[in-house]
């Protein structure tokens, strides 16, 4: 029975901490959170052609060899 109630009160401590390390953070602005998001999306962009042009170099040297 000691058993339930320590894993019981460790289990209660544990959201006890993520509270309080909760109250710590410190949360983006929405103008970041725009800046941020637009970066992704242009990263993700420029990677998406990148690979769309390897890919097509690459098929069209395969069907030039064979």
């Amino acid at each position: 029975m000691a058993k339930d109630n320590k894993k019981k009160s460790s289990f209660g401590e544990y959201f006890k901490g993520v509270k309080l390390e909760m109250k710590k953070v410190v949360w983006p602005s929405k103008k970041e959170v725009a800046t941020y998001t637009g970066v992704v999306i242009v990263t993700c962009a420029v990677f998406a052609v990148g690979f769309w042009l390897i890919d097509t170099g690459v098929l069209a040297a395969l069907r030039a060899i064979l």
